[in-house]
């Protein structure tokens, strides 16, 4: 039987062309990608503290993406009920929408059980709402505080729901520096102005060294009174 080649011969190539172009992409430096991921996270200083007659929450007023300053005059502290208020670091829509959301549901929760929220089921709340949208979180950290039959708490929340309760608390970019002058200067039964001063000293010594945060600050100050709201420029 006579045997054939079994080399085919060599075929031209067909030419491919994607069906959108695609643009070349730059080498980039790990620097400078981590720098480039870096710069849509906006920093924040926000402080809560446990004094002797109730609680103070406060953040100062600096919006900012990486070095770009978006608003001088950024709110970050809401009130939620008559006795409970939460402060925020991170996105701003995500806080607005998480502060909006615990407020409608503490005051369903009243209408349903006939008594306000509590302090401890308030923060509950929210930990689940944060912790059910794990997969799409809201980037924001969290600190909820108030007070109640059980008097003054205080917890911090982080984006995946962690809830830990504390006498004192610091979150966003200007952590590190805040929560030094709280541990120095922090003891059981303060006064409502020995806190808020503390409060202030803790901001503005963040504000000096982290360039993420600044232009005043805003204050929470919830007593048996109610809630009092505050604002101050630097």
């Amino acid at each position: 039987m006579e045997h054939y080649p079994t080399i085919f011969p060599n075929l031209p190539k067909i030419p491919q062309t994607p069906l959108m172009p695609q643009p070349e992409q730059p080498q980039q430096s790990p620097g400078n990608q981590a720098q480039q991921g870096y710069a849509w996270v906006p920093g924040a200083t926000t402080v809560g503290i446990v004094f002797k007659d109730g609680v103070i929450l406060a953040a100062e007023k600096r919006v900012t993406y990486g070095s770009f300053i978006m608003s001088r005059g950024g709110k970050k502290v809401f009130k939620v009920t008559d006795c409970i208020g939460v402060a925020c670091a991170g996105l701003v829509g995500d806080m607005q929408i998480l502060a909006k959301e615990m407020e409608a549901q503490a005051n369903l929760y009243s209408m349903d059980v006939g008594r306000p929220i509590s302090v401890r089921s308030a923060a509950k709340l929210m930990a689940n709402v944060l912790f059910n949208r794990r997969y799409t979180p809201l980037i924001t950290q969290t600190i909820v505080g108030g007070l109640d039959e059980e008097g003054a708490s205080l917890y911090v929340l982080d984006v995946l729901g962690s809830l830990i309760p504390d006498k004192y608390a610091a979150v966003g970019s200007g952590t590190e520096i805040a929560i030094g002058v709280l541990e120095e200067g922090y003891k059981e039964g303060l006064s409502a102005d020995e806190a808020r001063e503390l409060v202030k000293r803790s901001i503005k010594s963040a504000i000096t060294r982290d360039a993420m945060s600044g232009d005043g600050v805003d204050f929470l100050i919830i007593t048996k009174e109610g809630i009092t709201e505050e604002s101050t420029k630097f």
